[in-house]
């Protein structure tokens, strides 16, 4: 049974994350064959202000403050 684990910044609708979902759930059983009642999907969303890369947040990035 596969389990995808993916964690986004805030902001998506609940329809871009349920076509997430959807794409990630089709993916995968095209690529391994897994039946699609088994793969399991959980999309985890994060504060832009909690989610940095390169010492900058995702929010600081946004507004221009990034370091």
């Amino acid at each position: 049974m596969p389990f995808i684990d993916v964690t986004v910044a805030q902001g998506r609708s609940p329809e871009e994350i349920r076509a997430l979902m959807h794409e990630l759930t089709e993916a995968t059983h095209r690529a391994i064959g897994a039946p699609i009642a088994n793969i399991r999907v959980c999309v985890r969303e994060v504060p832009k202000t909690h989610w940095s890369a390169g010492d900058a947040t995702v929010a600081e990035r946004e507004s221009g403050a990034s370091r």
